[in-house]
Order: structure tokens, then sequence, then C-alpha cells
């Protein structure tokens, strides 16, 4: 087997471009000495047929891992080991690339976590004016995971015209933050590496092993020590404590109780990347190449691990050197990986939100996301009305498409009905406010913020016209039908849950695509395909649109959309039988058919809902008649934004929807030709929610629906989102 892999190591190293070295950058004497010991190990493990072309691996020594990063971009080193954070500033700012990552025993992801000492009374929600210890500055554990769950709970305060670091000093009474030098020199007090005004002998506060109290080894340290009240770190140094010492520290949970260490993966601050090797872009290949071969001799499953351990620090006095000892293996990159597939989506949107790129909270322009021409025409409306912080509002093609476009950080949120609150909350967005559909909001006396734990509720309801006599549940076969749009609650959850057709009973299936193509003749389900968009008929002018558009633009989308679907367009010729829709608005929508130009002539007394019995209902009768309850719509965004989102929307409903002398109104839509465009128009008011999680705003019963359907239907969408940087390598 020897022999095989000296083959396999030849090949890896029979190239001309070997004739130059490997130069790895080191940040303290340990991995200095460690980064020697591979240098001769290599030698000694390659044959000797290899070794005039692959002319070794040197050593470069440098203060901190900033200076690697300027080293390795002047050419005077090739290789070095990042955080995450670190890894992401190397690549958009300073022009490098990522060329391996590390993978650890459960992916290639770490989990952040608060530790305190068990005697200690804090927990996260009172951690202002703590002592903090940080494993680096930037980085994903020690500090943007951290800081970003401080951020979306409103713990820390972050004012639009100041530097984060600022808010971070002022939130902390003293901290050691390694690396915070040139951001605040007052997040550097606790540290207590060797300080001097030689950069290369100065060890106080840099990402260098030289400073006691960095790393997650150093944050451990400096919280030990008795230098800080938290420390935020990894978990994967929690086991690096002995077993005896475990009982005297807790970790802090997001919901603001404590837990033993043995408890990171419940109670912890959230998921992230973890560390990574950089390089210039034209030293990628020779890199791989060099990073393949030294796993393959010196990792766990290496040949010459007996000669030298790759992934071991140990004998050097100190803990992850050149690589985290947690490492179980590399994977070796791509070539033509974005930062974002490495990253992840939701991490490099949180280091954008944290102004790792140069911009921040500074930039106080909300993007909302909208679907059509007519929700256009309002949000433009809507951002001239308001005199909080500049609205834009940007296009996207469906509900869908508005979440992956938040996810990506090109809009920053929007409200969605409970499916695709639904989605939304399984791709790592979080809710900020629900739309109350109650009779009335309760503000407390000069207030406009409103919370309550009931949230009513809408309903799906099945709408025909009352002429046509033979349709009910039961029998619906060969029917045509208008379901509002893709995914909604009222136009393709709930019907599915019902027998349409005795001769098929569609109610064991949890695939609703199915049922209705295998029930109706032909329908309008706006985002569909096949016979389910032959009835839908497009748009017009400004919003001329191919037929069954997943948006407004399709004449037949949403509530009134299917109403119009029922009744046919003007022609007479596209209509359906059934319509599936929410109850709110019914007879408004009705008498908008008239006012509209749409069609003349229909009133409430011209409509039926069908009953899950067998009979029918006056279109008033919707609470006894109905296919289910539909949970509120709810604004959604990423986690950072919460507290900016929330505070814009109150700022919005107090300037517009309160105001009677305003001419924009935020819950109504029928002035652009439409109904429910950016909110429902049934919203009285919206609800603080972002303390809830999105499956308790929407219920178990519709919570364990949705993913019972999404268990055996494809969705494009919840494949985007689960492209997982932590599973996937």
């Amino acid at each position: 087997m020897k022999g095989a892999c000296g083959i396999v190591i030849i090949l890896l190293f029979s190239n001309v471009a070997w004739a130059k070295k490997m130069r790895w950058c080191t940040v303290s004497e340990a991995e200095q000495r460690k980064c020697a010991d591979l240098a001769k190990a290599l030698v000694a493990a390659l044959p000797p047929v290899v070794i005039t072309a692959f002319a070794r691996l040197s050593c470069v020594r440098a203060y901190s891992t900033a200076d690697c990063i300027n080293k390795i971009r002047a050419n005077k080193a090739d290789l070095v080991t990042l955080d995450a954070g670190e890894v992401y500033s190397a690549v958009k700012q300073f022009g490098l690339t990522a060329v391996a990552k590390e993978i650890y025993t459960d992916g290639g992801c770490i989990l952040a976590v608060a530790i305190v000492r068990h005697s200690s009374t804090l927990d996260i929600r009172s951690l202002q004016g703590a002592r903090s210890c940080h494993s680096g500055a930037r980085w994903t554990a020690g500090w943007s995971l951290p800081l970003g769950h401080l951020l979306s709970r409103n713990y820390l305060p972050w004012a639009e015209e100041q530097p984060l670091s600022q808010a971070v000093s002022a939130f902390f009474s003293v901290s050691c933050v390694p690396g915070a030098a040139a951001m605040a020199i007052s997040l550097c007090s606790q540290c207590q590496g060797q300080k001097s005004y030689n950069p290369q002998r100065n060890a106080h506060c840099e990402t260098s092993h030289s400073e006691p109290f960095y790393h997650n080894q150093g944050a451990l340290r400096c919280l030990k020590y008795g230098a800080g009240d938290v420390a935020f770190l990894d978990h994967t140094a929690l086991d690096s404590i002995d077993d005896s010492e475990k009982d005297e520290y807790r970790l802090l949970c997001t919901d603001g109780t404590r837990a033993p260490l043995s408890s990171f993966r419940k109670c912890n601050l959230g998921r992230g990347p973890g560390s990574g090797v950089v390089t210039r872009i034209n030293n990628r290949k020779i890199a791989r190449k060099f990073l393949t071969a030294a796993q393959m001799a010196f990792g766990w499953r290496g040949r010459e691990r007996q000669r030298f351990q790759l992934f071991n620090s140990s004998v050097y006095g100190a803990n992850d050197l050149l690589f985290s000892d947690v490492t179980e293996r590399l994977s070796i990159l791509q070539e033509d990986m974005d930062i974002s597939q490495i990253l992840g989506l939701d991490y490099v949107a949180l280091l954008k939100g944290l102004g790792h790129e140069g911009s921040s909270l500074e930039d106080s322009v909300v993007r909302w996301c909208c679907i059509s021409h007519a929700e256009q025409k309002k949000c433009e409306q809507w951002a001239l009305s308001i005199k909080s912080d500049p609205l834009v509002c940007v296009r996207a093609s469906s509900m869908s498409n508005c979440i992956e476009m938040i996810k990506k950080d090109e809009v920053d949120a929007v409200s969605l009905d409970a499916t695709h609150t639904f989605i939304a909350g399984k791709c790592g967005l979080v809710p900020v406010v629900t739309e109350y559909y109650g009779e009335k909001c309760e503000f407390p006396q000069g207030e406009g913020h409103f919370e309550t734990k009931d949230l009513p509720f809408l309903y799906g309801v099945a709408v025909v016209r009352r002429s046509s006599r033979n349709v009910y549940f039961g029998n619906m076969d060969g029917r045509r039908s208008c379901h509002g749009h893709m995914y909604s609650p009222a136009g393709w959850v709930l019907p599915a849950k019902h027998t349409l057709s005795a001769e098929r009973n569609n109610s064991a299936s949890c695939e609703p695509n199915k049922v209705y193509s295998e029930v109706f003749w032909k329908g309008c389900l706006p985002g569909g395909q096949g016979n389910l968009c032959k009835v839908c008929v497009g748009g017009t002018e400004e919003a001329a649109t191919k037929r069954c558009s997943d948006n407004h633009n399709e004449r037949y989308y949403g509530n009134m959309g299917a109403l119009r679907c029922l009744v046919g367009d003007p022609s007479g010729k596209s209509y359906g039988d059934v319509a599936f829709m929410e109850h709110h608005n019914l007879e408004v929508n009705i008498e908008y058919l008239n006012s509209s130009g749409w069609d003349e002539g229909w009133l409430a007394w011209d409509f039926e809902l069908l009953c899950e019995d067998g009979g029918r209902a006056a279109v008033t009768e919707w609470r006894t008649c109905n296919l289910g309850a539909i949970p509120p719509n709810t604004v959604m965004t990423r986690p950072v934004l919460i507290a900016r989102i929330y505070d814009f929307l109150m700022k919005s409903q107090e300037n517009t929807a309160t105001r009677l002398d305003s001419e924009f109104h935020l819950f109504e839509s029928q002035q652009y030709g439409e109904s429910d465009l950016l909110f429902k128009d049934a919203t009285q008011c919206l609800v603080h929610t972002s303390h809830m999680d999105y499956r308790t705003i929407l219920g178990d019963e519709f919570s364990s629906q949705a993913e019972s359907i999404f268990n055996c239907t494809d969705s494009d969408i919840l494949k985007f989102c689960n492209q997982d940087v932590c599973s996937i390598f």
C-alpha cells in the first residue's frame, strides 16, 4: 500500500510548476516549529524521484493573520488557514481565493457558544456591561454569530451613524477581541499579549498564538483567569475542557436559560462555516495539489501519519497550529466556487449586515420585495409617503423568488402567506411582525407597538356560482378549478385535504399538484404547469406577462384573481367551476368585479360556498362552511435585520396606516387595480412577533401539514434553501 501511495504522490507532484517553494505563513513560534517539522516530514516521505521537482516547504513567520494576508498578497508567503470571517475578508477585500475547508465530525460548520461560570448570574439578555472574551475579531463564533444574535433580538443597540465596533465597545464594559486594535482599541483592554510599538514584536490583541487570549483556547483562558465574565468561541473547543472542570461552566441559550456544556447542540448562538485555507489566485492549482498530498501523507488516514500528524498540535504545547486540531479532513475546493457557495448565503449576508465589506447599518435603506407591477406601484407610493428610513422597491417574480432574494441579500423583507412563511423559516429567515385581522388593535398610549397572543386566522373557502348546481365536494371530476397561486394556503394546501372526487379519494395524497391534475380537467394555478395553467389568462399593458405567472400580473392570481377566474374573463371564455380562496374581503371583491369594469351585474347572492358535508351556504357563512383555518401572513427577513425592519414598519404604520389625513394606506389595494398588495387588505395593524418562532406563529396543525406536504412534494425553493455548506463537503 505504501508503494501505491508513493505513486499517487509522484503523480501529484510531477509537474514543472513544483520547482517553486510553497511558503506557509505562521503566527507563533509554536506554529513555526510545527511547520518546520511538516517540511522535514514531506521531504522524508516523498520518493527521491520527486525531491527535485518538489522544492520543499518553507515557513514564513508573521505577527498576525492580518500580516499573513498581506504577505500572501505581496508574494512573500503562499498559504494560511483562517477563520471563515477572515476568509471572507481575504477573498472579498484583498483578492485572495479559498482552496480548502476544514471538515469536522459534524461537517463543515461550527456552532457559536457563549460560556459563563456556573456561579455567574448572567444570561444572554443581560450581557450589557459585562466583560467579554472573544476568540477573534470578525470571527464566526467569536464575533459575527453572537453579535448577529444580540442585534437580532435588539439587545445590542447599534445606531445608524456609528461603526459596529463602537457599539460593541459601549455594550461590554471591557473586552479582549484579538485583532480589534484597528477597529476600536477599547476592545483590547483585557488582552494580555506583550505590547510593543514595533508591529513585528507586538503580541497584544493580535490574532497570533503569542496573544494568550487568542483563538478558542485563548477565549476560554480569558474566562478561566477571571479577565472576562463571558467567552464567545466555537463548540469544537469544549472537548478540551477537562471533565473535572466542565461543571464549573454553563452555556447561555437564546431563550434566556443556561445549560451544561454538553447541551451545545441545542444551546448555541447559531451555526456558521469553519476555517479555510487561502492563497493567491495564480497559486491556487499548486496549492490544491500541495494540500492534497500533505493530507494523503499526514492526515488521520495518511500513510505517513506516524512520521507527522497534520491535525494534531499537542506535542508543541499549543492548540490549533496550522489547522484546527479537531479537523477530520480537508475538503479541497473546486476552482469555480463562489464565496457564497463556500461559506453559505446566510453567513455571507450576515457579514454584509455587520459591515465586513465596509457597508453596514449606516446604509439604512430598506429593500422591500414586490412581485408585480401593481405591487411596485403601491410600494413606490409607500416610499413617497414615509418620513422614516428610505424605502426601495425591488421586483421579484413570485413569493418564492422573494425568499431566494432575501437569502442572497438582494432584498430585505416581504410579507408572506402561511405556506411561504413555513418555507422561509426552513430557509433560515425569521419573523418580524405578523398581520393582525382582528376587530381592533389596542395600542398602548403613545406607542405604535402592538403585541397579542391571539393571532386571528383567516379561513379557506370553496366558492361556486349559484347557478352551477352540480358542483359539490365529491363531484369535481372533470371540472375547471381556480386556485389563487402556487403554495397558497387556501388555493393549494387546504383543498387537497378534502374529498374532491368520490372516484379518486385524493385526501390520502400528500402531493397537491398531483391531486388537482388528476381531479380537474383543467384550471388556473398561477405558478403551476400543464393543464393547471390552461384556464389562466396572463396580463395586459404594463402588467403584460405570460399565462400562469406566479404574481398579480396574471389576472387570475390571488383571491381577487380566483374570483375573476370563477366568473370568466370579459370574453366569457376562460372560467372555472370552483374557486379556492380566502374568505376575507370576498363580498368587497365581488362588488369590485362591477366597479372595476371586469364584469357587471354580479352580487354576493350569485355565489355560494361549498361545505364539506356536500351542502352549500351563503358567502357570509364562512365560519361554519370552510376548508379550514389559515394562519396570518408574516413579514420575514434575515436575522440581523429584525430590529431595523421592525423599527421601519412601526414608523410606516404610524405615518400611514393610522393617519386619517394620509393619502396612502398600507392595508388598502383596490386603487391599484388588485387586492392584497404587499399586505392583506384585511390587516388592521402589524403585531410584534420577532420574539416568536415561525412554527409558533403558524401553529402545530398547519406546520405539521406543511411538513407532510413538502416531505413528498418537490420544491425548487426548498432545494435552493437546503444547499447546506455544513454538510455538502
